[in-house]
């Protein structure tokens, strides 16, 4: 039978630093080892969005545009068909959502008209507002084919033309915050 270590401040020191490097080996490994796959899926996801916004194009080329107000930067996606510019998918955000930040990809045709939006990562509530996302609700829906020119980018509460998801007007109104911000940039950048 093998006898019971002593309980001094040094063994449980030397037991607690094993269990730590035991667990960091392990974390550090699994963080390896997913690290790709995490990569490949997520740019996957960022294509497919791409192609969800635009219309059927033969190439992308990529740009970062700074913002038209703020200090960060919004990601252009060019979309071309036998070399002719067809619109842009803008990966733009906001942190104005009920649960913090919200990333959306939106397609503009070159008038500056919304041609689809898809949302890519947000944190908000299931049900309320996550029906932002158009596999939930139709609530995308009202901003194809509308030019926010001529549209209101605000919901109907504050003055504009977007009917909010119901119970949902804060994430509604992040919606609309990320919308305005990438025609705005799309503005800038035409200049």
């Amino acid at each position: 039978m093998a006898s019971k270590r002593e309980s001094t401040f040094l063994n449980m020191v030397l037991t607690l630093f094993i269990v730590a490097a035991v667990a960091a080996l392990a974390l550090g490994g699994v963080y390896t080892v997913t690290k790709e796959p995490i990569a490949i899926a997520k740019q996957k996801k960022l294509e497919a969005a791409i192609k969800a916004v635009l219309p059927d194009f033969d190439t992308i080329i990529t740009k970062k545009v700074p913002e038209a107000v703020g200090s960060d930067s919004l990601t252009f996606y060019y979309a071309e068909k036998g070399g002719e510019q067809i619109g842009v998918a803008i990966k733009t955000y906001t942190n104005s959502g009920f649960s913090g930040n919200i990333e959306i990809m939106v397609g503009l045709l070159i008038d500056g008209t919304i041609s689809n939006t898809s949302v890519l990562s947000h944190k908000e509530t299931p049900g309320l507002g996550d029906k932002m996302d158009k596999k939930k609700s139709d609530f995308p829906d009202q901003f194809m084919g509308k030019n926010p020119n001529e549209f209101s980018l605000k919901v109907t509460k504050d003055g504009g033309q977007v009917d909010a998801i119901t119970a949902a007007t804060i994430t509604s109104r992040a919606f609309c915050d990320a919308v305005q911000r990438a025609y705005d940039a799309f503005e800038e950048e035409k200049k």
